[in-house]
């Protein structure tokens, strides 16, 4: 029996370690433009120098972001490391890509009103979440509905960046809206249920462990796709949760209806939460750990606007009498 393909090997560590599909399709991406970058020469006979040579072509004939460099280095580390067992060390010339030093773009909130305003239906529940409890637009889609807890009035956000757990506030203002919305997530896994489905996905860990929570509407997902869909990696037909990309264009135009001169996204909302909460007096580890942030130095790159213009300093121009 012949031994299983690179990429079928890839695929099946990634799965093992409990990526998600999006990674996992990232990570394929990566390391065949890699193998067809190196003219098909199989990464087993590759050196250092190798990845070096690919990773520094991303930065100085691509002009790639450092962050898509960044993520294409750590798909080649992966399949050195998980795949092919190899503790192959990066050399140190690798030429980096030019990390870019932005301050985040952030609505006024009264820019956020506007813009929500021009929202409607379940984009506007899923954005007010962005604005109202800091989530990132993945960890609003990921929700399910034991994550809502109404009594506390607070949100569990599961496996977030970094692969961690936090607890952050739910906003009272939409408690009866989010109610309303899982009251139509029943609605809908109940026919689901009786048309023969109803089943949902689950990391192979949970799914072992608890092998009917898939069917239960406590482990189904807030904002369900309208659509249930084939599940690529196990066949199996599934409701899933709503496209991100449905939300990224209904802000794209509740921006631009608003008439708001912003590059803004459904993440500008996360880094309003965190601006807004500073500027209402709250302490920055508190925000820290609303938003999930490892280090606080990322947190402290909110505190610029505090300053107000030009980081704290009067304008000469102002200090003329009038």
């Amino acid at each position: 029996m012949s031994s299983p393909k690179l990429l079928d090997r890839v695929r099946s560590a990634i799965r093992a370690k409990q990526y998600s599909y999006r990674t996992e399709q990232t990570y394929v991406r990566w390391i065949t433009r890699y193998i067809f970058f190196h003219e098909k020469c199989h990464p087993k006979h590759q050196t250092g120098e190798h990845i070096n040579a690919y990773l520094s072509y991303l930065a100085t004939d691509r002009h790639v972001a450092a962050s898509t460099q960044n993520q294409a280095k750590h798909a080649l580390l992966f399949l050195y490391r998980e795949v092919l067992k190899s503790e192959r060390k990066l050399p140190e010339d690798i030429i980096a890509a030019k990390q870019p030093e932005h301050l985040p773009v952030i609505f006024t909130p009264e820019e956020v009103e506007q813009i929500l305003t021009h929202l409607t239906g379940s984009h506007s529940l899923m954005a007010r979440l962005l604005y109202g409890a800091g989530l990132r637009l993945m960890e609003c889609l990921h929700l399910r509905v034991k994550d809502i807890d109404f009594h506390y009035q607070q949100i569990t956000v599961r496996d977030g960046k970094g692969h961690k757990d936090r607890v952050t506030v739910l906003p009272r203002m939409i408690s009866p809206q989010l109610q309303t919305q899982i009251k139509r997530v029943r609605t809908l896994h109940a026919q689901d249920r009786q048309e023969g489905f109803g089943r949902v996905y689950l990391p192979d860990a949970l799914q072992r462990k608890y092998p009917q929570a898939e069917t239960e509407l406590a482990w189904q997902f807030v904002f369900p796709s309208r659509r249930r869909s084939i599940d690529p990696r196990s066949g199996m037909e599934r409701r899933h949760h709503a496209s991100p990309s449905s939300l990224q264009r209904a802000m794209k135009q509740a921006i631009r209806k608003a008439g708001i001169p912003k590059a803004g996204s459904c993440h500008t909302l996360r880094h309003s939460f965190a601006t807004h909460l500073l500027e209402n007096g709250y302490d920055i580890r508190t925000v820290q750990e609303l938003l999930g942030h490892k280090d606080i130095r990322t947190t402290m790159i909110y505190t610029h606007v505090l300053k107000k213009g030009g980081r704290g300093v009067q304008s000469p121009l102002d200090s003329l009498a009038n």
